[in-house]
């Protein structure tokens, strides 16, 4: 797989030619709307229509042209400057949000109220299947929505809004957008088109849209490899100019990433409601830095021969070809007598995940699933508005190759829940309660523990009262459970994305998470500001624990259970300083920290066998109970000056990462880091209703070694080094 594409994108040219001749049958401007005050948008992760204003529980918003300026290659990446969130790291193609220090299994990742479909709770190697470039806004919900999503979004969820699917008519007959960019960084070139129209009738509503993205290996500021990791394996060899010595350096190899998306929509639209068909693809094909297969050449004398298959492909770079086919019918029903309104999803995903060592494949990992949810809002019962839910779904798991380190699985999940709310005087309560049944089977045969069976019940309370029109403070208490995946279970083997062995616990029980939070958000004239601080209880909390044992160079890690508490806090400030004939001048500052330990005592002793052929190197350790949660999110502290005058707007910002130095065992620091960004863009509406957007982004402007303490690639990978981007929007 070469490192680069050639810089001639073909769907820019059929943009051009269809923007063209599509830009003359537009009349009016339905497009792009700038949001001044994202706190006004409606969030569609509630089955309840409330404002990120309204909602009692803690929310974040992108929309408008915070989202245009936001927008990353991967959907970690364009929410990782809101408070309280930042991104996983596996090279530029793999970016998974990560909310209040919980990622993976516990941060639910939704297209429009679905789940995403793909298996990135698996692997830290595993891309989302979601392209932010196509999203009206996106979602992101902090602290535990399992009352809404269930399990999988104990720790949050983020809701992306694309409207695929139409649910009511276009303002006009024919509207859309288009973007063409370049990147120097990386030799970017994207190109992206969405068209949305009505027929002449009113009733019939579609969409489509398509996207291409190819990049090369990236730009980084120095070595690919950390200081740390070059003293330690290859010693102090850089030369005065520190250019020479072992590893690459000014790019990084096999960063490479290419992306193609598209969908079409259709949908029959009348006065009590709607009903819609639509279809989608996402493919990608992305190099993981870093790490060609050398498991096998670290291994003692007695095991060369069980590695052989593995030594012939040492010295050549991993990708990985992602391909994923999503159908999706959505319904909808007003008027329904004591009820409100009636919506029903239903989609069904087919997923193929396949990691190629150089032209060989490792392994192959297939998940089709199938997902159903219900929603009836119902009206004012007793003083209460509030909806009944159903949401249930099925996944079939495989994996295929000498490196499946997880058996094939069959999980089925039903859950029920309800959610309510109601005004006490200066008061607004919300109360809920969900009940989930989930199985998971698997081949009793092949996994290291039989099929289980788990119920989990969540109940959550919110609060919000009303000081003024200006200034209100939030309570939330929630009591949320999680049911073991089947990673955590059943993993048992070599896992090349994390260099590691990972072996899974089949007596693993529910994880509890008992939350408290104390929100205050003020906003008068110029200024506005929000802070929370939060503090959370997990009894028997699922992580991947480090255990000191080294087979063959290779680390062992396994899957344990402790008590942990996470506290934490965030505030948000932003001051229009000044609004006159020289622009709308704002500065805005964050800043977030999380903390997290393991709250329990002794140790605990775990055993696990790592195979070499027909043998195995069998081990016993024992687990501290207590100490710093491995990988967690050091604080940080950001600013940003933005001004719009007329058609221009510009912004610059800086985002000051912290040294962590509260480690786990067996964990090593990883040093701060400063990363500055900046964005220019000119704007011309015309008098047809059509606009045209010049733009220029830069990113890490000041070329910042930069390691993500949450990244297993942080010795190996840095973050992209200096990079600027530009091109047009076009909007009609």
């Amino acid at each position: 797989m070469p490192a680069a594409f050639p810089a001639p994108c073909r769907l820019s040219v059929a943009l051009l030619l269809a923007l063209s001749a599509l830009s003359a049958m537009a009349q009016d401007d339905p497009r792009h709307v700038e949001v001044k005050d994202l706190d006004e948008v409606v969030v569609r992760a509630t089955p309840l229509p409330r404002t990120a204003e309204n909602l009692t529980r803690p929310v974040e918003v992108l929309a408008g042209t915070r989202l245009d300026e936001a927008k990353a290659a991967t959907l970690g990446e364009t929410v990782s400057h809101l408070p309280g969130v930042q991104s996983s790291y596996f090279g530029p193609g793999v970016g998974r949000p990560i909310i209040r220090g919980l990622d993976g299994a516990r941060v639910q990742v939704l297209s429009d109220g679905l789940a995403s479909g793909d298996v990135s709770t698996v692997s830290v190697d595993h891309a989302v299947s979601i392209e932010p470039f196509l999203a009206d806004q996106i979602e992101v919900l902090k602290g535990p929505s399992t009352l809404l999503y269930g399990s999988g979004a104990i720790g949050g969820a983020v809701n992306v809004v694309d409207g695929r699917i139409p649910e009511r008519a276009t303002a006009t007959p024919l509207q859309g957008r288009a973007e063409l960019r370049a990147g120097s960084g990386n030799d970017e070139r994207t190109g992206m088109l969405r068209l949305d129209g009505t027929s002449a009738s009113g009733n019939l509503v579609f969409h489509l849209d398509a996207l291409h993205r190819e990049t090369g290996d990236y730009d980084i500021p120095g070595h690919a490899e950390s200081a740390a990791l070059r003293e330690r394996e290859h010693g102090d060899d850089d030369d005065d100019h520190g250019h020479e010595g072992e590893g690459a350096y000014g790019t990084l190899p096999n960063s490479f990433v290419r992306t193609d998306s598209a969908a079409l929509g259709v949908s029959w639209v009348g006065e009590r409601g709607f009903l819609g068909v639509g279809a989608s693809l996402f493919n990608t094909r992305y190099g993981v830095p870093g790490h060609a297969h050398e498991d096998g050449h670290d291994h003692d004398d007695d095991d060369h021969d069980d590695e052989d298959d593995h030594e012939s492909h040492a010295d050549e770079g991993v990708h990985i070809v992602m391909d994923q086919r999503r159908y999706e019918v959505r319904g909808g029903l007003d008027g329904l007598g004591a009820f409100d309104t009636l919506r029903v999803k239903l989609a069904r995903t087919e997923y193929t995940h396949t990691e190629y060592e150089g032209d060989a494949i490792g392994t192959v990992f297939d998940n089709d699933s199938t997902e159903l949810r219900a929603e009836l809002v119902h009206r004012d019962w007793a003083g209460w508005d509030g909806a009944f839910g159903l949401q249930a779904w099925t996944r079939d798991f495989l994996a295929i190759g000498d490196e499946a380190f997880v058996p094939a699985s069959e999980s089925r999940d039903v859950g029920l829940f309800w959610i309510g709310t109601r005004t006490f005087g200066t008061v607004d309560l919300e109360l809920g309660a969900r009940h989930d049944r989930n199985r998971i089977d698997v081949d009793e045969d092949e996994a290291i523990g039989p099929s289980r069976d788990f119920s989990a019940t969540s109940l959550s309370a919110a609060a919000r009262w009303h000081f003024g029109e200006d200034l209100h403070l939030s309570f939330g208490l929630d009591r949320a459970q999680r049911s073991p995946t089947a990673e955590e279970l059943y993993s048992n083997g070599l896992h090349v994305a994390t260099r590691s062995y990972e072996f899974g616990n089949p007596d693993l029980r529910n994880e509890t998470a008992n939350r408290a939070e104390i929100g205050l958000h003020w906003h008068h004239g110029p200024l506005k500001f929000g802070a929370s601080v939060y503090a959370v209880d997990y009894r028997d909390f699922i992580y991947l624990a480090d255990t000191g044992v080294e087979d063959g160079g290779t680390p062992a890690r396994v899957w344990n259970q402790a008590d942990t508490r996470f506290t934490g806090g965030e505030l948000d400030l932003q001051w229009t300083f000044l609004d006159n004939g020289t622009g709308r001048w704002t500065l805005r500052g964050f800043g977030d920290a999380v903390r997290g330990r393991l709250d329990g005592e002794g140790t605990r002793e775990v055993s696990f066998a790592v195979p070499h052929g027909d043998h195995f190197h069998n081990y016993t350790v024992d687990l501290a109970q207590d100490g710093n949660l491995p990988r967690l999110a050091p604080w940080r502290a950001g600013t940003e000056l933005r001004w719009e005058g007329g058609q221009w707007r510009a912004g610059i910002g800086a985002i000051r990462y912290a040294r962590q130095d509260r480690v786990a065992e067996y964990e090593d620091e990883t040093p701060g880091y400063t990363l500055v960004n900046a964005n220019l863009a000119w704007h011309l509406d015309t008098a047809s209703g059509r606009a045209l957007e010049l733009f220029v982004d830069g990113t890490n402007l000041l070329d910042e070694e930069a390691r993500p303490h949450t990244s297993f690639l942080r010795d190996l990978a840095p973050l992209p080094g200096r990079s600027v981007a530009a091109g047009v929007r076009l909007f009609f």
